[in-house]
């Protein structure tokens, strides 16, 4: 039995190549002394450290998530007292995340990491055919162009029936 996922099955195969890499990250992050750090934060952390304060909205638009995910995120780094969530003075409905002062003392180490995650996909990307972020991008830009629904639905066919649904 294999320890790696049916190549056909790639939504699984791309969770667990997340798995691993993610995985050992937090491993650093704890072995730094740092529980509850996700490496997920790390783009919201270097966004914010250069834009300053940003509303959800913004923040997943600067770092390429959904809103859903931007907010979740934003979630689980105040409930590690990484931001904080404050109203907007230009637009009461809206409220902006910054870092605080912990997450602020934390830039050091955070960086290292991010410095030294860089240097490892780098060493990684050189194993590999084509580097994983290209290959990702592409995938992206490709999806973008036509769903992965719409390519989907070409193709299937209900049991027993004659077409695409």
């Amino acid at each position: 039995m294999s320890d790696t996922p049916d190549p056909a099955a790639v939504g699984t195969l791309l969770r667990h190549v997340l798995e691993l890499l993610d995985g050992d990250v937090s491993k650093i992050y704890e072995d730094q002394g740092l529980p509850e750090y996700r490496p997920r934060f790390s783009p919201a952390v270097r966004t914010l450290l250069a834009e300053g304060p940003l509303s959800v909205r913004d923040l997943a638009t600067a770092i390429g998530v959904t809103h859903s995910a931007a907010s979740q995120t934003a979630a689980q780094m105040a409930r590690a007292d990484l931001v904080t969530h404050t109203p907007d003075p230009l637009d009461a409905r809206r409220r902006l995340i910054d870092l605080t002062p912990k997450a602020r003392a934390l830039l050091p180490r955070i960086e290292a990491e991010w410095e030294a995650t860089v240097a490892a996909m780098a060493e990684l990307d050189a194993e590999l055919s084509m580097p994983l972020g290209v290959l990702l991008g592409e995938v992206v830009e490709a999806v973008g162009r036509r769903s992965f629904r719409e390519r989907v639905g070409a193709v299937y066919r209900e049991p027993g029936g004659e077409g695409p649904s």
